[in-house]
């Protein structure tokens, strides 16, 4: 029996989630079939099975489903980084919530709950659909010009180009940041990439940090300000 299956009830979309188009394959299709008979354990490697079967590739109601699993069974780490895939494809104000509450609940770090994270949140769901409004009215805009460029007097061409600038600025400062969960307890964060660099704190298996790049093993992260490293191997990206 789940120990914490009624934590999930408070989070629908699990059951009722859209299907994003997606390759179903036997496994998939018997995952489904013994979820919504209530034998959810059994479910699980299924899904494990389907997602390696399409590369990595799934619908945001089978990673809401796995982290139900993981949950159920006390493997909070593995719930969060299925949510955490999920909250990457389709950004939700729910899948967030439910995120931030597991991680209340064990302590972990990485999960404010503010409004800054809200507004975050907001920009993540319409960028795509922005940034593809704005490239194409870049484009149209580009392609008149070029066929009025006899007539088309200095003005146009620089308004233009502040127009090219602010889509590059919004492209790289709005831009959805890489983020990775520490895959195991205990995992040490370093002020340097290096073994013998000085210790900055222990991160607990869940831990969320904003990953701003990598050198030979070590990924560089945010915390609390400031650049600190951590193992590759200890860090699990969310893709």
């Amino acid at each position: 029996m789940l120990k914490k299956a009624h934590l999930f009830f408070l989070f629908p979309a699990v059951f009722f989630q859209s299907v994003q188009a997606q390759k179903v394959t036997p496994a998939l299709q018997k995952a489904d079939s013994l979820f919504q008979a209530g034998q959810v354990e059994q479910s699980y490697p299924l899904y494990r099975q389907a997602r390696e079967q399409v590369g990595g590739a799934q619908s945001i109601r089978q990673l809401l489903r796995m982290a139900y699993v993981q949950e159920g069974l006390g493997h909070y780490p593995a719930a969060l980084y299925y949510l955490s895939v999920a909250q990457a494809w389709q950004p939700q104000y729910s899948t967030w919530r439910k995120m931030v509450a597991v991680a209340q609940e064990h302590r972990l770090t990485g999960y404010p709950d503010t409004w800054r994270q809200n507004l975050a949140i907001t920009i993540q769901r319409y960028y795509y659909r922005l940034l593809q409004a704005l490239l194409l009215l870049a484009v149209v805009v580009g392609i008149l010009l070029l066929l009025r460029r006899r007539t088309a007097d200095r003005a146009w061409w620089a308004t233009y180009a502040v127009y090219l600038l602010l889509v590059g600025l919004f492209l790289n400062l709005l831009a959805p940041g890489r983020v990775g969960l520490v895959a195991r307890p205990r995992v040490p964060l370093m002020a340097g990439p290096s073994a013998g660099s000085a210790w900055l704190t222990t991160a607990a298996a869940g831990d969320r940090f904003e990953v701003r790049g990598q050198q030979d093993i070590w990924f560089r992260v945010q915390w609390q300000g400031r650049d600190a490293y951590i193992r590759r191997p200890d860090l699990l990206l969310v893709e």
